[in-house]
């Protein structure tokens, strides 16, 4: 394994280019060697940023399976950051070219795709990390540790709601263009409120109650989920994409010994022991993000926090919460997916 990653970065839109800002501060780790991105308007934007920074920009090639023909063995991994319905074929055509592959979530559209992900990393034997910042963040590692280790008593209830001024400022794109988004607010931003409460939980979910409202949108920007654990621990989500100009989230678990505060991008860690007394900051690593927890996986430095087995997960609890919805909040068994 060379010293530096040989990257291709994979869409170069607003996302791909917040991560490309972290990205290239870790230059002795990673030179992004190649892109693809068909839009010329979104590469210039990143040919920019490489610019700013001091480095020449790569070569794009909008077609990946051409690039991948051409320049595959010149490549080590890919950061995958496009619109959801293309996540699948673009990770598995990387994953068969020889690239370990970072992930922007949600991983793919349904549980199907999310199986035929797994059956291709097995296949191939090439890593896949979903770039899930609350799973990769040290806030939620840590948290998890705590929960498992038995110290903070049994789960007895989650509660997590995240908000946004989501559907406002989507409008026009493809994140509401439900063939290409798969879903709405709950399915984009949400997602990260999906995977974190699972990812805490540590445990299947085995029935679903969901509500969901497009407030006139084409797709949902307002949901309220309930849900049971296998061990009886309650759940409850709350998704807002309608709210005023802002982008937050809340995550407290409830546990027999402590309550637990967390959001759903690890955006902290704190714990409360007693009513009485405050709550108090716990201690973590410093993080660079989702890309330095990619290369530590790649590099074996940490078992992976965000297999395809994590999108799996979210994937079922995705296809139970829409099932709930069309059934106007019917409670659905969570094995049916």
């Amino acid at each position: 394994m060379s010293t530096l990653t040989r990257t291709v970065l994979i869409g170069t839109g607003g996302f791909a280019r917040y991560h490309l800002q972290n990205i290239l501060k870790q230059t002795d780790t990673t030179v992004i060697s190649f892109a693809c991105e068909p839009d010329p308007s979104q590469f210039a934007k990143a040919e920019a940023i490489f610019r700013e920074a001091g480095i020449n920009p790569p070569v794009n090639q909008p077609d990946l399976a051409v690039l991948l023909k051409d320049h595959g063995q010149e490549l080590d991994a890919a950061l995958i950051v496009t619109p959801h319905v293309f996540h699948h074929d673009q990770t598995q055509a990387c994953l068969e070219a020889g690239l370990d592959v970072l992930l922007e979530k949600p991983m793919v559209m349904n549980a199907g795709e999310a199986r035929s992900l797994m059956e291709t990393r097995d296949r191939t034997g090439k890593t896949l990390v979903v770039a899930f910042p609350g799973s990769l963040s040290p806030q939620v590692r840590m948290a998890v540790s705590m929960l498992r280790s038995g110290a903070l008593g049994p789960i007895l209830n989650i509660a997590g709601t995240v908000w946004q001024s989501w559907g406002p400022g989507t409008v026009g794109t493809w994140r509401q263009n439900p063939a290409i988004s798969g879903g709405g607010f709950l399915f984009d931003t949400g997602a990260h409120l999906l995977n974190t409460i699972a990812d805490l939980a540590g445990e299947d979910f085995v029935e679903i109650a969901a509500w969901m409202d497009n407030s006139g949108r084409p797709v949902d920007t307002r949901a309220v989920v309930i849900g049971r654990l296998k061990s009886g621990a309650l759940v409850t989500l709350n998704g807002c994409g309608e709210a005023i100009a802002s982008c937050a989230s809340d995550v407290r678990v409830f546990t027999t010994q402590a309550i637990l505060y967390t959001g759903v991008w690890g955006e902290k860690l704190q714990i409360q022991y007693r009513g009485d007394q405050p709550v108090a900051d716990i201690p973590v690593p410093p993080s660079m993000g989702v890309w330095e927890q990619f290369l530590a996986v790649r590099n074996q430095k940490i078992a992976n926090p965000c297999p395809p087995e994590v999108g799996l997960r979210m994937a079922r609890l995705w296809d139970a919460i829409r099932a709930s919805s069309e059934r106007k909040g019917a409670p659905v068994n969570c094995d049916m997916f």
